[in-house]
């Protein structure tokens, strides 16, 4: 955790995922996929049917991730994404599913 603490290149982005994205996997597949590259944060399901994630890491990984999302795994349908940067002091240790 402390790397991560000590990162001056350290990116934190809030992403909604809208399309066919819930109950197609695509949670547990952004955690695996999250865990793969490297960042910390959460995904969740919204009310809506969007799913919802918070990706914090290097401006590399956040970019490995988003560029995943926009397809997720084979069952979903990805409609639209959107990201917006945060800035926030929280540092995320890993990726879970909420």
């Amino acid at each position: 955790m402390q790397e991560l603490d000590s990162s001056p290149s350290l990116e934190t982005v809030i992403v909604r995922v809208t399309g066919r994205v819930q109950g197609v996997g695509f949670r547990l597949a952004t955690v695996r996929r999250a865990h793969m590259v490297g960042v910390g944060g959460w995904v969740r399901n919204n009310d809506d049917g969007s799913v919802e994630a918070l990706v914090q890491g290097t401006p590399d990984q956040v970019d490995q991730m988003l560029e995943w999302m926009r397809q997720g795994p084979p069952q979903a349908r990805v409609d639209d994404l959107s990201s917006e940067r945060q800035f926030i002091d929280r540092r995320f240790a890993r990726f879970e599913q909420q």
